[in-house]
């Protein structure tokens, strides 16, 4: 069975990377190609995140780079689709919500190859952000959707899809935390920032909607400098960011922050032991909101909605939007004991990758052929 395993911006690779060393073990069966769009790109980052995840170097690389977003989706597309008329694979697996996702599963289906969907049916219900449409775009296209939580399957049933292509596995960005969690004990990553366990707060901010808009941004970087009167605040910063920083003009404000710490974006085994650390993280990622809530760690979202709500309902997650005076309020009381007690949701074990491997092995070949 030939699958192109497809990523494109760096949250694909902690889903693909457990996917990528399940398959392997049974090479009888599989032959996996990895394919690389380019949606994201950065020399450093690309070969850390590969080089930490034990992912080879990929068998197809785009380099579409960055664009509009639908100059950057019909970039995929065209590059895409003469790759595999090349070598036409019998099944294209996308993971999450990003322009790769919809991009390549588009261009299966229309060649009649049969796409299937890591972390299908998730929904925040608002369409004002591009991934929604990604997300429900590739889950009414795909043929397998692998989902992450009961209420994905529950939102995929709703909208008309057929039970027998719905199949709940698990969280493959689990899988990878949980893979690494031990291999990070070894980090100096604390140290190397002037950290100490439990006393710094973590914060990852990069939607439009928080940076992008000068009064929006300026309320969060007062938050953070109060915060860090309390504790260290640590923040790797996105690009975008980073660029809207300096257009706001706030990067002239953080001589009177000292313990606001901006660094680099970092792998993703420094993060990860940044998260497990933290005493709380303040973020806009989706998945954060998962990683925090098996670490057992208080997140507060800075969104008014999330796809995975699941980490609210059952995790450590609180959304508390960009209002200024909530995020302050909740932040303080969390880091003076105030916390969410959360748990684990099911089949968040580990072994999601293993499940999609069992699923994919026990269909016959031919049923991956449309028509």
């Amino acid at each position: 069975m030939k699958i192109d395993l497809i990523v494109g911006a760096r949250p694909n690779y902690m889903k693909a990377a457990p996917i990528y060393r399940a398959m392997k073990k049974f090479p009888e069966t599989f032959h996996c190609r990895l394919v690389h769009t380019g949606q994201h790109y950065d020399d450093r980052m690309f070969h850390i995140f590969f080089k930490e995840l034990e992912l080879p170097k990929p068998d197809i690389y785009l380099g579409v780079g960055s664009g509009l977003h639908g100059e950057q989706t019909g970039k995929i597309m065209i590059k895409y689709e003469k790759a595999i008329l090349e070598d036409r694979p019998d099944l294209v697996l996308v993971a999450g919500d990003v322009n790769s996702t919809v991009a390549c599963s588009l261009v299966a289906v229309k060649l009649h190859i049969k796409a299937g969907h890591i972390e299908a049916g998730l929904r925040s219900r608002d369409w004002s952000m591009p991934e929604e449409i990604n997300r429900i775009v590739t889950d009414n296209i795909s043929d397998y959707l692998f989902t992450t939580c009961r209420e994905a399957d529950v939102n995929l049933e709703s909208e008309g899809i057929p039970q027998e292509k719905i199949f709940f596995v698990g969280n493959t960005m689990i899988d990878s935390l949980n893979y690494y969690l031990r291999r990070i004990e070894e980090f100096d990553t604390l140290a190397d920032f002037d950290l100490e366990s439990k006393k710094f707060v973590l914060v990852t901010l990069h939607r439009p909607s928080n940076v992008d808009q000068n009064s929006v941004f300026k309320n969060i970087f007062e938050v953070l400098a109060e915060i860090q009167k309390k504790l260290p605040v640590i923040f790797p910063m996105h690009p975008r960011t980073k660029k809207m920083l300096r257009e706001f003009g706030l990067d002239t404000k953080l001589k009177n922050t000292p313990n606001l710490k901006i660094t680099e974006p970092l792998g993703y085994l420094d993060f990860l032991k940044l998260q497990k650390e933290a005493a709380l993280v303040l973020t806009d990622s989706g998945g954060i909101q998962e990683e925090t809530t098996v670490l057992g760690v208080p997140c507060l979202t800075l969104r008014k909605n999330t796809e995975r709500p699941i980490t609210i309902s059952e995790g450590t997650n609180e959304l508390v939007g960009s209002d200024p005076e909530k995020i302050l309020d909740r932040a303080i009381s969390i880091l003076d004991g105030e916390k969410k007690v959360g748990k684990i949701p099911e089949l968040w074990d580990g072994h999601t990758a293993e499940r999609i491997v069992d699923i994919l092995r026990g269909f016959r070949l031919p049923r991956l052929n449309r028509g």
